[in-house]
């Protein structure tokens, strides 16, 4: 049960930026409020690896660990609901859930992650964060050697093809349509002995999210354990943008080195803000944005 409607911050977002957030501000002894949908980007995911202590547990094991502790601080509140409208006021911010739940704070903590916008391939959203991963060094370990695609055109096909080559030397590119690498880009593959495949993909044929093979829409086939792909995505909040925080040219919120946005009183953390999408730079970019507001409110009250 709520007991108050006002809190010295409230973070939207419960996930691992907005868990390590809660936890440093719990601990400062203050008033939090965690607002939060329980739709993690990473929710199909298996495993999470790359972060020290926890590498190859699954994410979902992590962040209830991370509630369990961060809401043993009496002063940490957690809510399950989706945060949809935000707006300033004299003495901070008011935030409103669906339910129609308003709750006010002196500063604000957007942990909300963004949402991947999946391609109009068949088979691909069953196997994202499974067989088609984003992140080699989340991922990438685990089909190590195995024969691998990026699905990717242009600039993200040739970064892809740079950085997983350490992993594997089995590597193929499909541009699911004309290629628009140019000729340059075209040429640094080619020299690494990477085809580049331009058919249109019909489907990605799996088994409960692994994948067996592409198929094309000429009806052949080609086998793999993985892809590398990186969907369009958008913020998963409108709440910053409502309170006016810049974007960067990527369509992430734009943060100092601090997590504060555009906005005097609102911070970012997480996938919402950096490009590094990862566990462990969740948590340390919460950490921070945790340390950053409570360190305002304490000049401020000073």
């Amino acid at each position: 049960m709520i007991h108050s409607k006002n809190f010295d911050v409230i973070i939207i977002g419960g996930s691992y930026a907005g868990l390590s957030a809660a936890l440093t501000l719990g601990r400062a002894l203050r008033n939090v409020l965690i607002i939060d949908s329980g739709l993690p980007c990473n929710r199909q995911t298996p495993h999470s690896h790359n972060f020290i202590t926890q590498d190859g547990e699954q994410p979902a094991i992590i962040a209830e660990k991370a509630r369990i502790q961060v809401l043993k601080y009496n002063t940490v509140t957690f809510v399950a609901g989706l945060a949809v409208s935000g707006r300033k006021t004299e003495k901070g911010f008011s935030i409103t859930t669906q339910a129609g739940e308003t709750y006010e704070a002196k500063k604000l903590i957007s942990a909300t992650g963004i949402k991947d916008i999946m391609p109009h391939v068949k088979g691909f959203s069953e196997c994202w964060g499974i067989s088609v991963i984003h992140c080699p060094y989340c991922h990438g370990y685990e089909v190590r050697h195995e024969r691998t695609g990026i699905l990717a055109n242009s600039d993200f096909a040739l970064h892809y093809a740079q950085l997983i080559l350490n992993w594997t030397k089995d590597l193929t590119i499909f541009t699911n349509g004309k290629s628009t690498l140019t000729q340059e880009q075209g040429g640094k593959i080619a020299r690494h002995n990477i085809p580049v495949i331009e058919k249109e993909i019909a489907y990605l044929e799996h088994e409960s999210g692994k994948i067996q093979q592409i198929v094309f829409k000429d009806n052949s086939a080609f086998a793999i354990k993985a892809i590398y792909s990186r969907p369009d995505f958008e913020q998963h909040c409108p709440i910053p943008d409502m309170l006016g925080c810049e974007l960067t040219e990527q369509g992430l919120v734009k943060t100092d080195m601090f997590q504060k946005t555009t906005v005097a009183g609102v911070f970012a953390c997480g996938d919402n803000e950096s490009p590094m999408r990862s566990v462990a730079n969740a948590v340390a970019t919460g950490n921070m944005a945790g340390a950053m507001a409570n360190n305002e409110i304490t000049l401020e009250e000073f």
